[in-house]
């Protein structure tokens, strides 16, 4: 029997009519719409920025390969003097003015002395490296942001959050981060909706595990499963990348202003030096936030022996930068650098002259939100427990990458055009779940979504469009019923 001889039951004319459309509370319909929506146009964007950031996530261990000859030395024997070292490189780019030095974090290490270089850009510095037991340089490069990344990292990274377009191209990346919250979270209902409709597995166990018992199923369920692995990751990703971003990153830097969540600096002002008092670090550690300059720069580099040391004597044993003076009235600022397996950044302002301590800032008095912030930065980047961090974040973005396809696959196997093949796995979202939701639930939501387009922009413009789209395609549907 085919279903057109299915006939429907008699209907009793003198029975109450139905009422209309109920008003339920339920979030599901809602958030179905959104999630296809948003995967639709949204995911595009979210691929790219998880194959990009998965080229990004090993960024440091390639940098690690490519150029071993700049960080690493085979050379064994005692440290020379840190003022040795630097006045090596200053021997080998005469030109340039050194503005901090990052002394050998390892055994094996090389030293980097850093040059403020007109011919570069913003965040960028000219790096030269020298073999600490040899005091010998051992070549060159530009280095870029807090991190130092050489140019094969600072490229990646660079691919990751632009696809080297400049301003414009920041958008890709500002609008995946903005959405991937959204989308994940709706999903996150969807499933949890999915698994409990499951009457023998109604478990919460079966969220993590695909249900590979339907066939016709199964790419839903995977979509799902891995959905969830990823989420927790997802999650802190979006966050941290929203933080770098243009438009939703100017107002998370606005809320940590006036929740004072922002980053605290020491003072690099000496005591009794006239003017006003100058904070020290920051995201890049560059030229001017440094102590005050002798008349014979010979006498500068000398001091840093003294500052090093006494920076060690105050707790900074592990990987940090000494930003060298760059004006009178300001002291040495020794700060600790992200490395691999650092959690911690303490950093003190020490008189050169004298070796006097005259300001510090441990780790501990940093407010909680800046602190994880930094580690939510750290991971990020694939620096907060080195290797095992990149390989998370790489299996991370492969998972994206096969959430987003599995749901393209998906799409294109229900779409309307392929109901006649008998092939569909399904039908579009329900038109008008708006209407049909409880106030309790739909004033709320609206009002959420005014305040996340507001404080996230891409986020209030991008679902602004899909309103207007979804508004059009109701109108020709309208219009063209039979279409």
């Amino acid at each position: 029997m085919s279903i057109t001889d299915v006939r429907p039951a008699e209907v009793d004319p003198s029975a109450t009519p139905p009422p209309g459309p109920r008003r339920t509370p339920r979030l599901a319909p809602l958030a179905l719409r959104l999630h296809f929506y948003a995967g639709i146009f949204v995911a595009p964007f979210i691929l790219i920025a998880a194959f990009t950031g998965a080229l990004y996530a090993i960024a440091p261990t390639l940098e690690q390969i490519v150029s071993r000859d700049l960080l690493h030395v085979d050379t064994t024997g005692p440290d020379q003097a840190i003022s040795a070292q630097v006045g090596a490189a200053v021997a080998a780019r005469p030109d340039l003015t050194p503005v901090a030095v990052a002394p050998a974090p390892g055994p094996g290490d090389t030293t980097r002395v850093l040059f403020n270089d007109p011919s570069l850009g913003d965040s960028e510095r000219l790096s030269v490296f020298v073999d600490p037991h040899t005091a010998q340089p051992v070549g060159e490069a530009v280095v870029y942001g807090s991190g130092g990344a050489l140019p094969l990292r600072a490229w990646l990274s660079e691919f990751h959050r632009s696809l080297h377009l400049g301003e414009p191209g920041r958008l890709y990346s500002e609008l995946a981060a903005s959405w991937l919250w959204v989308i994940a979270l709706f999903g996150l209902v969807l499933w949890v909706r999915r698994v409990r409709k499951r009457r023998t597995r109604n478990d919460a166990r079966w969220l993590l595990a695909p249900d590979l018992s339907q066939p016709r199923r199964r790419k839903m369920n995977w979509h799902g499963a891995i959905g969830l692995w990823v989420l927790p990751v997802a999650l802190l990703l979006s966050a941290t990348g929203m933080t770098w971003s243009t438009y939703a990153g100017e107002n998370v830097t606005k809320l940590r202003q006036e929740l004072s969540w922002t980053t605290p600096a020491v003072t690099a002002t000496l005591p009794g030096a006239t003017g006003p008092a100058q904070p020290a670090g920051g995201d890049h550690h560059s030229a001017g936030t440094v102590a005050p300059a002798p008349a014979d720069p010979a006498a500068t580099i000398a001091q840093l022996d003294r500052v090093f040391a006494v920076a060690e004597a105050e707790g900074i044993t592990q990987g940090a930068e000494i930003a060298i003076p760059g004006k009178p009235g300001q002291a040495f600022v020794v700060k600790e650098i992200r490395l691999p397996g650092t959690y911690t950044i303490d950093a003190v302002a020490v008189d050169g002259a004298s070796g006097t301590v005259t300001d510090r800032l441990a780790y501990a008095d940093w407010p909680l939100m800046a602190k994880l912030t930094n580690w939510g930065i750290a991971f990020h980047m694939g620096l907060l427990f080195g290797l095992p961090n990149q390989l998370l974040l790489l299996a991370i973005m492969l998972g994206l990458i096969t959430v987003a396809v599995l749901g393209y696959v998906m799409w294109w196997q229900r779409r309307p055009t392929r109901k006649a093949t008998g092939l569909a796995l399904g039908t579009p979202p329900r038109r008008g779940v708006l209407r049909r939701t409880s106030p309790w639930l739909a004033v709320p939501l609206v009002g959420a979504a005014v305040a996340v387009g507001w404080f996230v922009p891409l986020v209030g413009l991008s679902l602004l469009a899909f309103l207007l789209v979804d508004v059009a395609l109701g109108l020709a549907a309208r219009a063209y019923p039979d279409a």
